[in-house]
């Protein structure tokens, strides 16, 4: 099993999830407002106050070829609006 971690300006929240139904994922776990420091910028205290700036953090277990079919829908997102998405390895307990 698979783990992937999206993370993405907020606003684009609704069309990564219309991305995520049209691949057919078997369910995920949304986070709002993550926010944090990334290599090219610090958020400041007022942007995590005012939501400005703000992250999603979406979580899916899946399998790899779900995660294929993820990956043909969201890559386009990710490039015009930015974000990053890891898989990693996943066990249940």
């Amino acid at each position: 099993m698979k783990r992937l971690d999206l993370i993405f300006g907020e606003r684009e929240l609704d069309a990564m999830l219309k991305s995520l139904e049209a691949a057919e994922v078997p369910g995920y776990t949304v986070m709002k407002h993550v926010t944090g420091r990334g290599p090219e910028r610090i958020v400041s205290e007022d942007m995590e106050f005012t939501g400005l700036g703000a992250n999603a953090h979406v979580i899916i277990f899946c399998e790899q070829s779900v995660i294929n079919r993820i990956s043909e829908q969201i890559k386009p997102l990710l490039s015009y609006y930015g974000g990053v998405a890891y898989i990693s390895e996943a066990s249940p307990l």
